[in-house]
C-alpha cells in the first residue's frame, strides 16, 4: 500500500518515510501544498500525512481540496495543540490528528489502525473456492489440490495460502499478513509469517527452494503467483 507524506521539514519527511518503508509500505513525498495535491492525484495513494504549517497553502487548504473529489484517508500532524485546530482538521474531513513532537510508533499504530478500517482488500468469503491455475482451494472442504494432488496443510497454512492465492499478483507486508490471517490483535512476530511461507513451499511449489508460486518480493513482503 501507498502513503503520501507532505512536511515542509526534510528530516522529519526522511523519519517518516524511513519508517513506512521498513513496515513495507511504498512512499511519495511533497513539501509543498501544490505537489501534495498533484501526486494525489496522480499517485492514488492509499493514505496521506499530512503537515498543517506549508509554504503558500495550509494542510487544512489541501485537506479541504482533496476532500472534494476523494475520500482517500488523511492524518494531519500540526506543531499546534489548540483544540479549535483539530476540531477544524477533522469536520474538513481528515480522519485523525496527531501533534508533534509525536513517537513514530504511535503514527505507525495510526495508520495501520485507519487502513485497517478503511482498506477494500478483505479475507475471501468462507464458501468462495479459489482457482489459480492447477492449484484449487475448496473451503467448504478444507481441501487444497495442486494439479488433482491433495494436500494436507494446518489450519493457519490453509488460512494464509487462501488469503494469497485470492489477491494473487499483489504484494503483502508481513505485518500486513498477520493482521489479516492471524488477527490484528493476535501476539505473534514476524518471523511467523516466513515459517509458515516456508512450510506452504515445502508443500505446493515442486521445487521448494525456487518457488514460482509463493514469491518473496525483497524488502517488502509476499505474493501468489500463481505460478
Amino acid at each position: 500500500m501507498k502513503v503520501l507524506v507532505v512536511d515542509d521539514e526534510a528530516p522529519i519527511v526522511e523519519v517518516i518515510t524511513y519508517n513506512l518503508r521498513k513496515e513495507g509500505f511504498q512512499t511519495v513525498s511533497a513539501m509543498d501544498a501544490e505537489t501534495c495535491i498533484d501526486l494525489a492525484r496522480s499517485e492514488k495513494p492509499d493514505l496521506i500525512i499530512l503537515d498543517v504549517m506549508l509554504p503558500a497553502a495550509s494542510g487544512f487548504d489541501v485537506c479541504r481540496s482533496l476532500r472534494r473529489t476523494s475520500d482517500v484517508p488523511i492524518i494531519m500532524l500540526t506543531a499546534r495543540a489548540e483544540e479549535t485546530d483539530r476540531v477544524v482538521g477533522l469536520e474538513l474531513g481528515a480522519d485523525d490528528y496527531i501533534t508533534k513532537p509525536f513517537s513514530i510508533r504511535e503514527l505507525m499504530a495510526r495508520v495501520k489502525a485507519i487502513l485497517r478500517r478503511t482498506q477494500a482488500i478483505e479475507m475471501p468469503s468462507a464458501s468462495s473456492t479459489v482457482r489459480v491455475g492447477d492449484l484449487v482451494i475448496d473451503p467448504l472442504r478444507y481441501e487444497v489440490t495442486v494439479a488433482d494432488r491433495k494436500v494436507d496443510l494446518s489450519p493457519k497454512e490453509f488460512d494464509l495460502l487462501r488469503f494469497l492465492a485470492s489477491h494473487a499478483g499483489q504484494v503483502f507486508s508481513r505485518q500486513s499478513l498477520l493482521d489479516r490471517v492471524w488477527g490484528a490483535d493476535a501476539y505473534v512476530e514476524d518471523r511467523t509469517v516466513d515459517v509458515h511461507i516456508r512450510w506452504l513451499r515445502e508443500k505446493i511449489e515442486t521445487v521448494p527452494s525456487h518457488p514460482v508460486r509463493l514469491l518473496t518480493v525483497r524488502g517488502v513482503g509476499y505474493k501468489f503467483s500463481g505460478g
